[in-house]
């Protein structure tokens, strides 16, 4: 089959696009913004990348145009698919026919940490020898390749629940049947699509809906947010994880508790008493959350409480999760992907428990849909308390109070509406510190930022 993808160069439609290539089918596609690293993945896979979305890409040879989610009516290459009745679906859609109809699916959702959750799942898997297929939205630095179709029965999946495509409002996980589903969080976000978290539940018990009676839902406990889906109804099996401190002595949950503080060693239990120790590069609690998960449903595909332990202590996480993009001198550079004011938290928490009273210089774009209008503007200063100083790129179309959302920082908070400003502030602070004294910037961002990670750097180094 000729396939032609509509905004391959995204996470979710480039690794769809190295799955079709991988079964056997003739891969093209269209983006507005062809770069790396997607685009080298893909041309190294022999998928033909075209610039732009032009009617002149579908050719009379296509036999199916695969439409990702970021198209809309109006566009003119839609519009000519419409107008000349082409054969179309959406990614999910396509993934669903295709592929996961005869797999065992391991679904990670959640507002934070599917990515990292299901590259730990992935791993462990392949570190069994199980081989599983897999579509994860970055590329797990175990498996230097962002999906593949692997061997039966088992397909790791991230399962985002933004809509599908234009003409397929549904979340996208509706698709993909699990007899597995990770349920890590559940917070407002996609404020583009999702008028409420009400919205958002309703979405999460579509999924529990379509779970069969013998598979296994994994949850995160307390979250009143997924009790809430629950209780809605739910016909499968749940097992529940928690930090240890939360669980109140209940013997029917996963337990996870910190045995260095940091989470660079943490102990993993299971209901029936027995337990494993994890020592792995990675830090904080949110991690040990997302590997106790990544455990809970590996265990459920056979695998042993010790493999999983050794894997994990084997783990190479995804890019751009408190990614440490370089050093010049005393001066450390972390890029992460945190865009929502609970990650934001999170990340710096688990620094800070790392690098004690040090200083850190936390720098975020506000770029994401629910950032640029306001919808977390309560929470955001309070996200950012852990932080030494903070530097923020204003948005030039943002309409909401910032300097008002980030009144509890006082002095510490910083806004500009320029990349080279705060280089050259952040270069300032740090030429400005007590010799040789450690220090670490922190950069937060769910785009590519104007590459500040490389050109700080570079400055840092010229500076020294």
């Amino acid at each position: 089959m000729r396939i032609h993808i509509l905004g391959i160069c995204g996470t979710f439609m480039g690794g769809l696009a190295l799955i079709a290539r991988e079964l056997g089918h003739e891969v093209s596609g269209s983006d507005a913004n062809v770069y790396p690293p997607m685009s080298t993945q893909l041309e190294e896979q022999g998928i033909k990348l075209m610039e732009g979305y032009y009617p002149s890409h579908l050719t009379n040879d296509i036999d199916l145009i695969i439409v990702g989610n970021a198209m809309k009516r109006g566009d003119e290459i839609i519009e000519h698919m419409l107008n000349y009745n082409l054969a179309y679906m959406s990614g999910p859609e396509w993934l669903s026919h295709f592929l996961l109809n005869e797999r065992h699916v391991i679904a990670v959702a959640g507002t934070h940490g599917k990515t990292t959750t299901s590259s730990m799942l992935a791993w462990i898997l392949e570190y069994a020898g199980l081989n599983p297929g897999f579509l994860i939205g970055g590329v797990p630095g175990n498996l230097g390749i962002s999906a593949r179709v692997g061997e039966e029965p088992f397909f790791v999946i991230e399962a985002d629940e933004y809509d599908t495509a234009f003409f397929d409002k549904r979340s996208k996980f509706v698709h993909y049947h699990p007899r597995t589903a990770i349920l890590g969080n559940l917070e407002f976000d996609h404020a583009d699509i999702f008028d409420s978290i009400d919205d958002i539940k309703r979405q999460f018990h579509h999924l529990v809906r379509i779970v069969p009676g013998k598979g296994m839902i994994i949850r995160h406990s307390p979250d009143q947010n997924l009790d809430d889906v629950i209780n809605m109804g739910c016909w499968t099996p749940v097992q529940e994880f928690t930090d240890g401190g939360y669980c109140n002595g209940s013997a029917e949950y996963w337990k996870y508790h910190a045995i260095k503080t940091d989470f660079s060693e943490f102990a993993v239990s299971a209901p029936n008493g027995k337990s494993i120790i994890i020592q792995w590069d990675l830090i904080g609690s949110f991690n040990a959350a997302n590997a106790t998960a990544a455990v809970m449903a590996a265990v459920n595909a056979g695998v042993s409480l010790s493999v999983c332990s050794d894997a994990l202590a084997e783990f190479v996480n995804t890019r751009r999760r408190l990614e440490l993009r370089g050093t010049v001198g005393d001066v450390s550079v972390y890029d992460d992907f945190a865009h929502h004011p609970t990650a934001i938290h999170e990340t710096l928490s688990a620094l800070r428990t790392r690098v004690g009273t040090e200083p850190i210089y936390a720098i975020l774009e506000l770029r994401s849909n629910t950032m640029r209008l306001g919808s977390h503007q309560k929470e955001l200063g309070r996200s950012l308390m852990l932080a030494d100083e903070v530097f923020i790129l204003k948005p030039q179309d943002l309409s909401w109070d910032l300097p008002g959302a980030l009144r509890l920082l006082e002095t510490r908070a910083h806004i500009s509406d320029s990349t080279d400003r705060i280089i050259d502030e952040i270069c300032r602070l740090c030429n400005n510190g007590v010799d040789h004294a450690k220090q670490h910037v922190l950069v937060m961002s769910n785009g590519a930022f104007d590459n500040i990670h490389n050109r700080l750097l570079e400055q840092l180094e010229h500076a020294d």
